[in-house]
């Protein structure tokens, strides 16, 4: 093929529609003839500066057009677009950078802080504001420097199965994994009719774009030809006078923001009656949640259950079977969901086990990690390729998906995962710890949130206020501890693995048992 698919897609909506609002942040505004002009000049710019297709591009910086504009003109320039964790540390941030090795690298007043001791090792960077041209490394280039001059881009020969992204999940352990989509696995995913988009619609998103939890429902609404509203930040008020001011239609949130929006003491006063559908993705949400977001707030309201690596997608209509809140739905028409035990056996139904999946819609692999890629692989009897999830989960008689527990220990905070061995690994080694666990507890702020269970050495006299500030000295922004605990032993099995669901059972109720006890803000 010529052109992405997505770039014939903005085209067409500039050719029919030129005036009409196609995306948004704050006081800027973007209409789609206006998109188009920008995304073919960032397209020419990329070229200018050698960059091929396959090349791979990355962002480190907060919500604005201007990302998006960058990201798209990469789109067309056939490179391999990489959104980058901008509030992660340093070192989470240059380990990504090495692992991708990005011809092209945009930057921000903030990324640029926290990669100060950066060293540019063959990628231009780019700086997308004053303070980053400012505080860059020696020949960073200002993005006007970079876009001057740029005119109509060559139209790039590329192929369906070119790579587009290169999407990190936050917290991962060890070298991180960059999971790969290729074009066309992106254009059918965005272009399906599952969440009522059209040229009508108005897109709230206030969650960070290097997220796929964002970046498929901006792309999905840009193929559409909606009108995209992103919020460089969430604040719970701010979103509820956005949503009621631009008469938003469509959003995508995770479960702690919703847990705050229904939570605001002035929700009901907002007038919200333009919405039309409502996504959660990224982790589990109470049934009290729910049940509030299909009475409380018009529209249907679908949660989301999958992974970024695809091939495990259920959607739960909620308002169409409210008495299946407890599960997370079924899966859509082409995802075959099977769930199989420790041994890849599958299970009857109403067993548990590991949920593993397969559809049209699944990444071609981990960059630059057979190993693991084959490793995230279960086949069934015919040899059909299937990805595991780590997540454990039963069917029951109908056909609705209850999630049970993780097979992985991950703890998801404010819908990211972080994940537990990172956190004991910084914990162990603190000098007066000689053991430690950490599990997810309930919190109000973020759903639920990382606290640790340690134990000291003999003759040990460290506090637990002092062992946490000690971690979250050396832990990022969202992997930090919301408490510590000192016991004389840790409980274990038998055979010497230690028992973590003892553990949270202190903090977690039984199952059905309804809201979540001993909650903590961070």
């Amino acid at each position: 093929m010529s052109a992405s698919p997505f770039i014939t897609a903005i085209r067409r909506h500039a050719a029919e529609r030129p005036d009409a609002p196609a995306l948004s942040c704050g006081d800027t505004r973007l209409d789609w003839a206006g998109l188009a002009a920008a995304v073919d000049q960032a397209a020419a710019a990329f070229q200018r500066q050698g960059v091929a297709p396959g090349d791979h591009i990355a962002v480190v910086a907060a919500p604005s057009l201007d990302y998006v504009v960058l990201f798209l003109g990469g789109v067309a320039a056939g490179a391999c677009m990489v959104p980058m964790p901008n509030k992660s540390g340093a070192r989470t941030l240059e380990r990504l950078i090495a692992d991708c090795a990005p011809r092209i690298l945009f930057v921000d007043e903030a990324a640029v802080e926290t990669l100060k001791d950066y060293k540019a090792d063959g990628a231009t960077v780019i700086a997308l504001d004053k303070i980053a041209l400012d505080s860059g490394p020696t020949g960073t280039l200002a993005l006007d420097d970079f876009l001057a001059g740029a005119t109509r881009a060559a139209e790039p020969q590329l192929s369906s199965d070119l790579p587009f992204n290169i999407i990190y999940s936050s917290g991962t352990t060890g070298t991180p994994k960059g999971i790969v989509h290729t074009s066309d696995m992106r254009f059918r995913q965005a272009s399906r009719d599952t969440f009522m988009l059209d040229a009508e619609s108005i897109m709230l998103l206030a969650t960070p774009l290097y997220s796929n939890t964002t970046l498929l429902p901006l792309l999905a609404t840009v193929v559409h030809g909606g009108h995209v509203v992103l919020m460089p930040k969430f604040d719970t008020d701010a979103y509820l006078r956005t949503a009621e001011a631009v008469r938003a239609t469509h959003t995508m949130l995770v479960p702690v923001q919703y847990q705050r929006i229904v939570a605001h003491p002035r929700f009901d006063d907002f007038d919200l009656s333009a919405f039309v559908v409502k996504q959660c993705t990224s982790a589990p949400l109470p049934v009290e949640v729910k049940r509030a977001l299909i009475t409380r707030w018009p529209g249907r309201f679908l949660e989301v259950y999958g992974t970024t690596e695809g091939g495990c997608t259920i959607i739960l209509d909620a308002a169409a079977y409210p008495d299946k809140l407890a599960t997370v739905g079924r899966p859509p028409p082409g995802t075959d969901i099977r769930i199989v035990d420790p041994h890849g056996n599958e299970v009857p139904r109403g067993g548990t086990g590991e949920i593993v999946g397969r559809s049209a819609l699944m990444m071609t692999g981990y960059h630059g990690r057979p190993d693991d890629t084959e490793a995230l692989k279960w086949r069934d009897r015919e040899g059909n390729v299937f990805y595991r999830s780590g997540d454990l989960g039963a069917f029951d008689a109908e056909g609705f998906l209850k999630i049970m527990g993780r097979k992985k220990d991950v703890v998801i905070s404010g819908g990211f995962n972080v994940y537990a061995s990172d956190l004991e690994s910084v914990l162990l080694e603190h000098p007066a710890v000689r053991e430690a666990a950490v599990i997810g507890i309930p919190s109000e702020a973020w759903g639920e949130t990382p606290w640790a269970v340690v134990v000291l050495h003999d003759g040990s006299s460290a506090d637990a206020d002092e062992i946490r500030g000690w971690a979250n000295e050396r832990l990022d922004r969202m992997q930090r501890l919301a408490g510590v605990e000192i016991r004389p032993a840790l409980p274990r099995s038998d055979i010497g693995k230690i028992l973590k669901q003892e553990l949270r059972a202190a903090y977690w109720p039984p199952a059905g048992a309804g809201s979540k006890k001993g909650a903590v803000q961070r």
